[in-house]
Parts: structure tokens; sequence; C-alpha cells
């Protein structure tokens, strides 16, 4: 990678001024089209003068140098002229790919956008039904609502949970509000206690008090063909999770736990085209198969996996006791924030669940850890072919830049990061380029991921996927094999 090159007052100054005339062409864009605008995967949706600045400098890690403002405001001068539909926009790989191909502007954008053009008010609108609100409801609430705000799709019409004293519905607005890992929630949050509403940034939230799945109607609240996330892991087999389906107003259930039995577990960016309109209960799997199970699969069309074992340092979780107390868990009794305690995962096998090819290849254990987020999975795997440290490296990094599990995988290769530097990463795992240890057909990968953020945001695409509102990219992502 070249070296960066200084700036001066005057360029920073030409650069900030630059900026600030994007910021409200990417507004416009958003609200008026439901467009979003990257720079190579560095949302720019409510981004100030120096993320823009930043993420035109990040590009260095694609183009190998630095992406200039004055080559992508003609760019968005342009789209906003345009009658575009639901789209994100990647504007580094588009100003890239016009500066190869030259020509006319528009003319090139009419190519590259064409069919999103005049397909405005088209994405279809679902309602979406959180069942438990615990640390993932909270943050998929957040997710839903940020998305809702960018694009005109799935909308979080309710949340069903058990009634816990007169307080209930401002401790659960509170807890919402403001996170002790993830921070404060961006923007306003009020409730109706007469009518059982949060209300979040201008969205209704209902909150229904229910312990039984089946006997909830929907339609009540005027909520139809709902997809029900149902979050509290308290069924996890499709007896049990069938009875959302009992309940009117709900189309489809969506656990975001290893499902069993039959239940199609799902990890988006890997498998998501199995999903069809048939399926009414479908698996998101866990966070740690989230996490390997894209890297896994990149690995193995490239260079084979024979076998191998994985072993996750896991943040500690609720299912824990803060201090040593009975555990109907082996270890689990023990306290939580004082201990490494040593437990069971399933996620090395639930990895066959979305890529069969890997039946009876893996083993895995966990350590839990005293942390209160992001976790890592060490892969140490016997591969098919030779390896090494370079061409591990360098692979990943361009899946994660230009592939189409951009969003899946990421790559760092920093000497400083610690385990607080991936709180809020919206990737199923990042792979720490510096951690990589290759020799002959051994490989060793250490992949950190945010096991609360990063999961949600895999079950929200997930959810996106079910209900048929999963923006267009462009320009296009590039497949494993053109990689």
């Amino acid at each position: 990678m070249s070296e960066q090159t200084p700036i001066s007052q005057a360029d920073w100054n030409e650069r900030v001024e630059l900026a600030e005339k994007m910021i409200p062409l990417i507004g416009k864009l958003r609200r008026e089209n439901n467009v979003v605008v990257s720079i190579f995967g560095r949302l720019l949706v409510t981004a100030t003068e120096i993320d823009i600045i930043k993420s035109h400098r990040y590009a260095r890690r694609i183009t190998e140098h630095e992406l200039p403002l004055s080559q992508t405001l003609p760019i968005l001068e342009e789209l906003v002229k345009m009658d575009l539909g639901t789209v994100s926009i990647d504007l580094g790989a588009l100003a890239t790919k016009f500066e190869a191909e030259g020509g006319d502007l528009r003319t090139f954008l009419d190519r590259e956008l064409d069919d999103v053009i005049g397909t405005a008010d088209k994405t279809p609108q679902t309602d979406i039904v959180l069942y438990g609100f615990g640390r993932i409801g909270r943050l998929l609430a957040r997710i839903l609502l940020a998305r809702q705000a960018m694009y005109n799709g799935p909308r979080l019409r309710a949340i069903v949970v058990r009634k816990n004293g007169d307080q209930d519905l401002e401790k659960r607005a509170s807890l919402l509000r403001r996170d002790s890992v993830h921070g404060a929630f961006e923007g306003s949050i009020t409730v109706d206690e007469e009518k059982n509403i949060i209300w979040a940034n201008g969205t209704p939230i209902q909150v229904i008090y229910s312990s039984d799945p089946a006997t909830v109607d929907y339609t009540e609240y005027g909520i139809n063909d709902a997809i029900v996330v149902d979050n509290t892991g308290r069924w996890r087999d499709r007896a049990g999770l069938e009875q959302h389906l009992k309940s009117k107003g709900v189309a489809r259930v969506l656990l975001t736990a290893p499902g069993k039995g039959d239940i199609k577990n799902v990890v988006y960016g890997v498998n998501q085209k199995d999903i069809t309109p048939e399926d009414q209960i479908l698996s998101a799997a866990s966070c740690t198969t989230n996490a390997i199970t894209p890297v896994l699969k990149v690995l193995d069309e490239k260079w084979g996996v024979n076998y191998g074992h994985v072993e996750t340092v896991h943040s500690f979780t609720n299912d824990q006791n803060l201090i040593d107390n009975f555990h109907k868990g082996a270890r689990r009794g023990r306290a939580a924030t004082l201990n490494m305690v040593i437990t069971e995962t399933g996620a090395a096998k639930a990895v066959s669940k979305a890529l069969p090819q890997f039946e009876g290849k893996l083993t895995g254990s966990s350590i839990r850890v005293p942390t209160p987020d992001v976790s890592m999975a060490v892969l140490n795997l016997n591969m098919v072919n030779d390896v090494t440290v370079e061409d591990v490296n360098d692979y990943i990094r361009q899946v994660s830049l230009v592939s189409e599990l951009r969003q899946q995988i990421d790559y760092i290769k920093s000497p400083e990061v610690v385990s607080t530097d991936f709180v809020g990463s919206t990737h199923a795992g990042v792979v720490d380029g510096l951690a990589t240890i290759a020799k002959g057909k051994q490989l060793v990968l250490y992949v950190w991921y945010d096991n609360e953020f990063g999961y949600s945001n895999q079950v929200i695409r997930i959810v996106e996927e079910m209900a048929g509102a999963r923006p267009k990219v462009r320009p296009m992502r590039l497949e494993l094999t053109e990689v």
C-alpha cells in the first residue's frame, strides 16, 4: 500500500468545502429516493464532513490511492437528478469504474443504474414483530428503525413481552434509549402509557403483553402477514415455533438461535438463496456460526478444507451467574465477571447446516471470558492445498472489499486492535491479518465478531430477504470466483 501523502491546510479546507456540498445531496437521495450512499462499504447516511473525507482516504485499501472528492461530487450531483428507486450505491466503486471507462457521466450512470431508474416506492412493506426484548431484541429494534429511515421496507410494528410491574413500559423504553455497551439510541424515544406504545423517531411500537405466542391477535393492532422474530430462545424446534403461526396476523417466524430438527439454519451471505416462500419457520443460526461460516466458505472454495477445530473465546452472556450460585449448566454457575469458563458450543457442527460439505469436518469448544461483548473464533484448519500467510491475508482482504461477502467478512491488519475496537461492527466476522498463521497445509485464522450487533445485522438481512425487500447494490459486487 502506498504511503499517505501529507495534507496541507489549504488542501484540507478544500476537502471540507467539497464534503459540505455532498451532505445535503446524500440526505436528499435518502429522503426522497431511499438511496443509501457508501464509499467502498463505509456508509455515508449520517456522515459528517470528516467522515466523508476519511472514507475517501479509506479507498487506498482498494485503489492504492485516495479517492478525490472532486471525482465523487459530480456523480452525486447527477444522481439527485435521476428518478431512482431503492438502491445502495457504492460511490467509490462507481467513481473508480467511471474513471476506468471514461465517456459521458450521465450516459454511464444511466447504463449502470438502468434497473433502478423509475422504481421508487416499489419496495414491499412488511410488518415486523419482535417476540422478546432482551439484548438481541433491542438491537434488532435499533437496526430496524435505522433502516426504516433509509429504506422503505420492513416496519417494526410491535414487541411482545411479559409484563414485569407497573413501570414495565417506561423501563423497556429506557433500556432501548440507553445501552452500557452500544451507547445511546440515535434519536428520540417517548412513551404513551395509555396505549402501551413506545414512540421511537416518529415510529409507534406497540407493546403487547403476553406469555402465550399462540393467542395474540395482531390484527387488533393493524398488523397483518407479519414476520415474527423470536429472540427469546425459549422454543427452538418446529412444534414450539409453530405456536406463533396460530396467532392472527402472523405469516412467518424467524428464530434468533440455532434451530433444531428440520428447521433451515440460514447464514446470510452463504445460503440465503435456499429460502423459499414456503418456508414459514427459519433460523438465523448463532452469532458464532454466522462469524465463521462465511470465512470457511471462502477458504474452502479457494484452497479446500480437510478438517479443523474451532475454539471460541466468547463474552459472557445473560444465562451465566454474576456471582457463584446454582446453575443447571456445568461451570456456568461460577461468577461470569471473574472467571474464564469452559463450556460447550454447537457452532462448529452447525456450520454444516449452511455448508453441507463441512458435515463431520469440524469440532468446537468455547471459553466464556469476563467481557460483556465482542468474541473471537480461532479456526485451526488442515487444508487440502498449501497456504501462506500472504496469500490467505491478501485474498481475505480482497473478499472483504469487493466481493458478495463484503457485508459478512471484514479484514484488519493493525498491531494495536483489541476486542472493544469491534463493538458496533456490522460484519458477521473480522479476520485479524496479523494473527494469521500458515505452514504447509496448516492454517490458523483469528476472527473477531461483535456477538450482539454484528449478529443482529445478519438477522435483519434475513428478515429483509424473507420480506423481498433487500436493497439492490450498484455496482454489483463480485462473485468469489471473480475475486
